[in-house]
């Protein structure tokens, strides 16, 4: 192998914010911000948006979203165009 190609392969420390859940991962991601973790070591950080604490997919929960599709707005929006019902002027 060449020398000093590889990235630092070192512990890094993955928070995912939508479920306040830190996971301690051995990892090669470049990262600037540092964060001290339970056990008083401080480690590289890295917020995560969602990870496997977090997705439906793994926990089992499907989120409710408090906006309708844009499918079924437009639907709503245009359900009795073009049916026949016009008003008389």
């Amino acid at each position: 192998m060449k020398p000093d190609i590889h990235p630092d392969y070192r512990k890094v420390l993955f928070h995912d914010t939508a479920a306040d859940v830190f996971f301690l991962i051995g990892s090669t991601v470049d990262t600037d911000r540092t964060h001290t973790h339970t056990d008083g070591t401080t480690y590289p950080y890295v917020a995560l948006d969602v990870s496997s604490a977090s997705h439906p997919m793994y926990t089992g929960q499907q989120r409710k979203t408090t906006t309708e599709g844009r499918i079924a707005g437009f639907n709503k929006r245009f359900a009795t165009f073009g049916s026949g019902a016009r008003k008389e002027e």
